[in-house]
């Protein structure tokens, strides 16, 4: 029980810390443009502790599931209002909202405030404002997966055979090898070339072998063809001939997983069979190797925020029914505590090391999903604040290559009925999240 209750502590201070970062990433540029900041908090709802140091409040709030920083200006006055007074004078709903977050962000200005007013800045130094918080997240996750790549490494595939199959049931797709073979199950191709388990396949027709895709690759392309296979046996190569079984296979994703037809049956093509599985272990890979890694995790989220819609279908009907969390699907902070939790406390993920990078990983996976969710272009995200910002930039752009007057700031106040409705649907979605993470948690054993 300690251990589970330092899992969630330290993914508490994670998380913790990964939010305060964000909105460092938002205050540094924000004061070194001269942009007055009235706040600097972490967490929403009643506050916890603060301190004024020079023109900003510093503190902490209840509720740790975001933060934010004050900046005055933040929406543009109305046509031909005075930005230094303020005034309400719309009729309609949405009206009356737009003036009141107008009125909210200039009501802060004081005399001399003119010209560090966010809305003032050219729209270059806004979107570095903007941006700053996301660029943190990605900066963190880019330090913590850097260190898990190259430190401790990446689960692989070599080239050195860990089992080989007696025989080949051929009756089902991707059905390689049984335990107890019948009369109608071929001798598998590896077994019947003498491959043996601890044989290191370093060439296949002449051509050399350095991972387990070379091999896959060379065995699924090989139709009806013998293959001159070389293996390193005890520190002597020895030459084997294996005559591939053509049979159908499953297709894999760039993923690595099964691909599926449009009536979910399992997607295949006539491929060569060897019946022989390379070894699984842990390599630290080069730094050259990182871009690519940490660009798959990155395209991966990118991937998961666009499933989101859908798999929250799947954590309603767990939340509300009997299905089971899909283990790689969106969690509340309840949930990734819990996670934290469970792989503190139980034996089954190694020892404290397998722990300690298991949990660093999940922090570094939190961050990614911090810099993708708040490029969105959407209000209250930061990316519907950089969106709006590149607009201007635009409208500006082809009012001086048509020679007209320049527009002026884009109004992003205009957006705020679209923002509450975006707010209000990722409070459903938090709320919904939690609601799982409380009664159907995602299990990782």
């Amino acid at each position: 029980m300690l251990l589970y209750a330092l899992g969630v502590v330290l993914a508490f201070l994670g998380v913790s810390l990964s939010i305060a970062l964000h909105e460092v990433g938002h205050l540094v540029p924000a004061k070194k443009f001269g942009v007055r900041v009235t706040q600097y908090m972490v967490g929403f709802g009643p506050t916890i502790f603060s301190r004024r140091r020079g023109e900003t409040e510093y503190g902490v709030k209840a509720v740790p599931l975001g933060g934010y920083i004050r900046m005055i200006g933040m929406f543009p006055p109305a046509p031909g209002q005075d930005p230094m007074r303020t005034r309400a004078s719309s009729t309609g709903r949405f009206g009356q909202l737009i003036d009141e977050a107008r009125q909210q962000s200039l009501e802060e200005v004081r005399p001399g405030d003119d010209g560090r007013m966010f809305y003032q800045l050219p729209v270059w130094k806004r979107v570095v404002i903007m941006f700053g918080g996301p660029v943190m997240n990605l900066l963190i996750a880019l330090v913590l997966f850097t260190g898990i790549f190259t430190l401790h490494g990446i689960a692989v595939t070599t080239p050195q055979v860990s089992s080989v199959s007696q025989c080949v049931d051929i009756s089902q797709v991707g059905q390689s090898s049984k335990d107890t073979c019948t009369s109608d199950m071929p001798v598998a191709p590896a077994n019947a070339a003498g491959i043996k388990p601890g044989d290191t396949i370093t060439a296949i027709n002449g051509h050399s072998i350095s991972t387990w895709d070379d091999v896959s690759q060379a065995i699924r392309g090989n139709l009806g063809k013998q293959l001159h296979i070389t293996v390193d046996r005890d520190g002597r190569a020895k030459q084997l001939t294996a005559d591939p079984i053509v049979m159908q296979m499953p297709v894999y994703d760039e993923d690595g997983k099964v691909e599926h037809e449009a009536d979910g049956s399992i997607r295949s093509e006539r491929a060569g069979f060897l019946g022989v599985s390379g070894t699984r272990e842990v390599q630290p890979q080069p730094l050259t190797a990182v871009p690519g890694l940490f660009g798959d995790a990155l395209g991966d989220t990118y991937e998961l925020l666009v499933k989101i819609p859908q798999k929250l279908v799947g954590v309603s009907q767990a939340a509300f029914g009997d299905a089971q969390r899909d283990p790689n699907g969106p969690m509340s902070v309840v949930g990734v505590g819990r996670v934290a939790g469970e792989v503190a406390s139980s034996d089954v993920f190694g020892d404290t090391s397998d722990k300690a990078i298991l949990l660093v990983s999940l922090l570094g996976s939190l961050n990614l999903v911090l810099f993708a969710f708040n490029t969105i272009p959407l209000l209250p995200l930061d990316g519907g604040h950089i969106a709006g910002a590149l607009w201007e930039a635009v409208k500006r752009g082809w009012a001086r290559a048509r020679r007209r007057p320049d527009p002026g700031p884009v109004d992003v106040a205009k957006a705020l009925p679209l923002a509450y409705v975006v707010a209000l649907a990722f409070i459903g979605m938090t709320l919904l999240l939690v609601y799982a993470d409380i009664v159907s948690p995602v299990r990782l054993t």
